[in-house]
């Protein structure tokens, strides 16, 4: 990533520090991993960071989906809704432009 308008990350694309974290660093995350951005998308990426926050550990996927649809709804905490959203891996990918480490369960 180019240090001169993003954080360091790691060799993934992680944060290094999550406090460098805002949305224009998630906005640019989301560029280099070729994501457009929706509103949809900052629902999760908004509620893995509230989640994490709160609990100060990161779900594993299937956690994080139960976790959606009991907060967001069924309609939203599925597989498939996820995957539309983050087809390389919806967690992984939630975290990374959430600013997030690399979920503990992700290769």
């Amino acid at each position: 990533m180019d240090k001169s308008c993003c954080p360091e990350t790691t060799g993934e694309g992680f944060l290094v520090n999550s406090a460098d974290w805002n949305e224009e660093v998630a906005r640019r995350l989301a560029e280099l991993n070729h994501i457009q951005l929706s509103d949809a998308h900052w629902e999760i990426i908004l509620f893995i960071r509230h989640y994490y926050m709160q609990f100060k550990h990161l779900p594993n996927a299937r956690v994080f989906t139960k976790a959606i649809a009991r907060e967001l709804g069924e309609e939203k905490g599925n597989s498939r809704y996820l995957h539309l959203l983050f087809p390389e891996g919806p967690l992984r990918y939630a975290c990374k432009l959430a600013g997030l480490p690399k979920p503990p369960t992700c290769l």
